[in-house]
């Protein structure tokens, strides 16, 4: 697979992707991702993007400040 930034090739890999709502900010850790050797860019598959958009709609609506998920754990 190539970066579809610089199209250099990327690699399997696992990334923290932090997401600021507002009044809440969302970590989620160990997220899989193809990371770009060249220029660092991370892309995520359907999948993934769809368990952390789950995931992310959950935690704003526990409404905490500060939610950290473990992304192996619930995945």
């Amino acid at each position: 697979m190539r970066c579809q930034k610089c199209g250099a090739v990327v690699q399997k890999s696992v990334t923290t992707s932090v997401t600021d709502l507002g009044g809440c900010l969302v970590i989620v850790r160990n997220v899989p991702c193809y990371k770009c050797e060249e220029c660092s860019e991370i892309i995520y598959t359907g999948d993934v993007v769809q368990r952390l958009e789950e995931l992310i709609e959950t935690a704003q609506k526990a409404m905490q400040e500060i939610s950290v998920i473990d992304y192996s754990r619930v995945a």
